[in-house]
């Protein structure tokens, strides 16, 4: 009987011992990595159109004067 009552409480500390960070030990900080993010691109021909219409109306008034 008393060697039983040892044994569980020899697996009791042993346990308790084993079960966490050995308080010394420093455990690393998680790496997270950041989230992709991909967004859609619109089409704009705004930028195009405005110096086109320019370059039209510049060749018209250069051809009127010829």
């Amino acid at each position: 009987m008393k060697k039983l009552v040892l044994a569980l409480a020899l697996t009791g500390v042993a346990s308790t011992a084993f079960a966490g960070a050995h308080g010394t030990s420093k455990m690393a900080d998680p790496v997270i990595e950041p989230p992709v993010i991909i967004e859609e691109t619109r089409k704009s021909t705004a930028g195009v159109v405005i110096p086109i219409v320019l370059l039209l109306v510049a060749a018209a008034a250069i051809a009127a004067n010829n």
